[in-house]
């Protein structure tokens, strides 16, 4: 009998744990809603391809600069394997079972590598990292671990004809003109 009650106890403590767990992921969303708002539908028309589809793990997104302060607001927050592709009007990322995500090239702040983001830590350089601005003023980390890290210095790289990288070789891009 003390050993059923000891089960029971054990069984009732997890199922506590959890239900916490789910109050605070939705606590957070709550608290991230205004700051994160809508985010920008992907458009009918991309543009120009600039970078082929690379397969992936999406890592999730956190609020700038944080690297671990994970995003719950919608299905941002969850990782899913997809394809992250360059259009010449931003950066498509599909993901399996989850909304797209759309980044516009005006949003676009920095595309690095990093060693780790969302609670995802790699080797050096092993998550593709892009810093952009949601319309409501908000900055975001997100990031992309591909299958093939021999495209990262394609997306570092990769500019547009007025971006040129950084000096300090850091990875960052500069965007429009203005230091990432």
């Amino acid at each position: 009998m003390d050993r059923v009650l000891w089960v029971v106890g054990c069984v009732a403590v997890w199922a506590l744990l959890v239900f916490l767990m789910y109050r605070g992921w939705k606590g957070r969303a709550a608290r991230q809603k205004d700051r994160i708002g809508e985010l920008p539908q992907v458009p009918t028309d991309l543009g120009d391809q600039l970078i082929a589809p690379s397969t992936g793990l999406y890592v999730g997104s956190t609020l700038a600069p944080s690297w671990q302060d994970r995003i719950a607001v919608g299905d941002i927050g969850y990782r899913a394997t997809g394809e992250i592709s360059r259009w010449s009007r931003g950066i498509l990322l599909e993901r399996d079972g989850a909304s797209a995500i759309w980044i516009p090239n005006e949003s676009i702040r920095a595309i690095r590598t990093e060693r780790g983001l969302a609670g995802k830590v790699m080797t050096k350089d092993g998550v593709l990292v892009i810093r952009w601005e949601l319309p409501t003023g908000t900055e975001i980390d997100t990031g992309f671990r591909g299958d093939d890290k021999t495209v990262y210095p394609v997306w570092v790289r990769e500019t547009d004809s007025d971006d040129t990288a950084n000096a300090a070789g850091s990875g960052e891009v500069e965007q429009n003109g203005e230091d990432a």
